[in-house]
C-alpha cells in the first residue's frame, strides 16, 4: 500500500491496482472559507502536489462535500474526470454527477475493473461535531477499503469525526491494517469550546481500542480553525504507552510512503 499525503485531509492510496484519491483539496492558500452558522476559517498552506501532478485517478472517496477544507473549488473540478466517486447519500444528491455514488454508514459498494483486485467500499460512521450537531454540520461518512483475498481489511480512513460510543465501538469490532486518522481538534472562536473533530488525545484513544498495524494522522495542519494541530497529536503520541506509539507512522507532505513496508518511519 503506497500512500502520499498531499496535505490537509487530501491523500493519495495506491492499493491492488488502484489509484484512490481521499477528499481533494489542491486550493492555494491565503483565501477565507464559509464553513456555516457564521465560522469561516482561512487555508495557510497549499498543497504538496497539484491536480496535473497526480496522474489517473480510479476513484475518490469524499467523506463530506459541503467543506471546502475536504472539497475544495480545485478538488471539486477532478471530481468528474475520476472513474468512481463515492461518498454521502445526501452529498451524491448535491453533486448529480454520473460517476458519483452515495452510501450510507453501513452500506457498501464493489470496485472492480480488468486487470485490478476487486476492492468492497464500506462507509463507516462519523459524526462531524457534538449530540445532535448533525442537521446543522451535516453528513459525514469513513470508509474501510477490503480486498477479501487478506486475513483483514487494508485501509481504514475515518473522515471528519469527533470521538463518539459508535465510533469506539466501531473500532473495538474492527480488525484493520492500517488507519488513517484525521485529526486537529477543529475549533472555531464563535462556537467556542465545541469541537468537530478529533484532538491528538482523542485519536490516541481510539487507536488503543482499534490497534491497527499502522495509523497515521491526517488534516490537522494548514487551516486556521485547527487547535490541536501537529503540536497536539505529537504530544499525545509521545505519552501513549510504547504499543500504541510504535503503531503510528508520519506521512510526509508529496512524499509516498509504503506503509507495508517495515521500515516506514515511525513517529
Amino acid at each position: 500500500m503506497l500512500v502520499t499525503r498531499i496535505g490537509g485531509p487530501t491523500v493519495l492510496v495506491e492499493l491492488a491496482g488502484w489509484r484512490i484519491l481521499v477528499d481533494p483539496t489542491f486550493d492555494p492558500p491565503g483565501r477565507r472559507y464559509a464553513f456555516g452558522l457564521g465560522t469561516s476559517s482561512t487555508k495557510t498552506r497549499g498543497p504538496a502536489m497539484q491536480p496535473g501532478d497526480l496522474g489517473p485517478v480510479d476513484v475518490i472517496l469524499l467523506s463530506h462535500d459541503h467543506h471546502a477544507d475536504n472539497l475544495d473549488q480545485l478538488g471539486r473540478a477532478l471530481l468528474p474526470s475520476a472513474g468512481r466517486v463515492i461518498t454521502t447519500a445526501s452529498g451524491a444528491g448535491r453533486l448529480r454527477l454520473p460517476n458519483v455514488t452515495g452510501l450510507e454508514p453501513g452500506e457498501s459498494t464493489r470496485l472492480e475493473s480488468n486487470g485490478k483486485e476487486t476492492l468492497r467500499v464500506s462507509a463507516t460512521p462519523a459524526r462531524h461535531g457534538p449530540p445532535l450537531s448533525g442537521p446543522v454540520v451535516g453528513d459525514v461518512i469513513g470508509f474501510l477499503l477490503d480486498r477479501g483475498s487478506q486475513p483483514r481489511p487494508d485501509l481504514w480512513v475515518t473522515g471528519d469525526t469527533v470521538l463518539t460510543r459508535r465510533l469506539r465501538r466501531f473500532a473495538r469490532g474492527l480488525d484493520v491494517d492500517v488507519a488513517i486518522v484525521n485529526a486537529g481538534g477543529v475549533r472555531f472562536g464563535l462556537t467556542g469550546p465545541i469541537r468537530y473533530t478529533m484532538t491528538g488525545t482523542h485519536v490516541v484513544r481510539l487507536i488503543d481500542e482499534l490497534r491497527p498495524r499502522v495509523a497515521a494522522p491526517a488534516h490537522y495542519e494548514a487551516w486556521s480553525h485547527f487547535r490541536d494541530g501537529e503540536q497536539g497529536i505529537r504530544a499525545a503520541i509521545g505519552d501513549a504507552p510504547p504499543d500504541i506509539r510504535l503503531r503510528f507512522r508520519w506521512l510526509p507532505a508529496g512524499s509516498t510512503v509504503d506503509l507495508t513496508a517495515p521500515s516506514a518511519t515511525p513517529i
